[in-house]
């Protein structure tokens, strides 16, 4: 039985290249850094960064983030991978989908961290910068679960419902019938497809508020984590696919709420204070460049209220800002 309207899915997972085998999850995650890296290298300029440095950091991140979200996928649902009859392997089988958020963010964190102590730059500039920029890539990331027919949720005749088949691990592609039609499980809500809208529009939303009332250190990253939680934690209850459960809920379910009341916490402690800048300043005014030499840091000036005022200069940096 099929709906009278559905989205529908894809009936692989991937397509052969040679002896390899490219997954259409890992492209997904891959268009997603891509786009990222160009919107953060923008807003890492307009903080006073120089040309590739956000590029550099982030070679030390995206590498400590993958691995960081599959340990926590692999943690949080190790009965997948390692109980009688599963193959242990396949915890590192990235491009069959699982990477968790969570601990995307907390290693990555560590990878920029390394990444901004050997150019000498602010850590929590680069977390405003890019922060946003993240939301891009886990909105574009997330078609990869669409591919893989997974992240659905219940059941559902909404016009909107996606179609989902039964998929063949081994060989990326639907399982068909006797007639060889690709078999449907059924029809259900796109939670997948639902997130991925609300990561786009929290990251536009993002981007414009922190140009239009410049957001204090460590304000862009702490709204990051409230609005998007916000969101996770919606999308939570209504998945309706394997996940463990901490008194009823989902484990995601209770992170979300956790870190949305963090986020929230955090943003009204910061987002009065000044924004944040690549070169931190100093009493005696903005902090020198490494001693490689890799360019001039742009000047700022406090205007009769005590506020940080651009130069013109930096005016017209920041007019690119998004």
């Amino acid at each position: 039985m099929s709906a009278p309207s559905y989205l529908p899915s894809p009936t692989v997972s991937g397509f052969p290249l040679g002896p390899l085998t490219i997954h259409f999850y890992a492209l997904c995650i891959i268009a997603g850094i891509a786009v990222a890296l160009w919107i953060a290298s923008r807003r890492w300029t307009a903080r006073g960064g120089l040309a590739g440095q956000a590029t550099d950091i982030s070679l030390w991140a995206v590498p400590f983030g993958i691995v960081g979200g599959r340990i926590y996928h692999v943690i949080t649902d190790p009965e997948l991978y390692f109980l009688p009859g599963r193959n242990p392997w396949n915890a590192f089988a990235i491009w069959d989908g699982g990477l968790g958020i969570w601990g995307a963010v907390a290693l990555g964190a560590l990878g920029a961290w390394i990444g901004c102590r050997r150019a000498k730059v602010s850590f929590l500039a680069f977390a405003d910068t890019v922060a946003p920029a993240v939301l891009v890539a886990q909105g574009i990331g997330r078609w990869g679960n669409w591919f893989n027919n997974e992240l659905y949720g219940d059941p559902t005749d909404l016009p909107w419902g996606l179609q989902i088949h039964q998929m063949d691990p081994a060989t990326g592609q639907a399982v068909t019938d006797m007639a060889g039609n690709p078999v449907v499980i059924g029809y259900f809500q796109p939670t997948f497809l639902y997130e991925s809208v609300w990561c786009l529009v929290t990251a536009a939303v993002i981007i414009w508020l922190d140009r239009r009332y410049r957001l204090g250190a460590g304000s862009v990253l702490a709204l990051y984590v409230a609005v998007y939680t916000a969101g996770r934690f919606v999308f939570e209850l209504m998945r309706s696919d394997y996940a463990n459960l901490i008194l009823g809920l989902r484990v995601n379910t209770w992170v979300s709420g956790l870190l949305f009341l963090a986020g929230a916490i955090a943003f009204l402690l910061t987002f009065r204070r000044l924004r944040s800048r690549a070169y931190p300043e100093t009493a005696d005014g903005p902090a020198e460049a490494s001693a490689e030499g890799k360019g001039n840091i742009p000047e700022r000036h406090e205007d009769g209220a005590g506020r940080a005022e651009s130069t013109p200069e930096r005016r017209e940096d920041e007019a690119s800002d998004h």
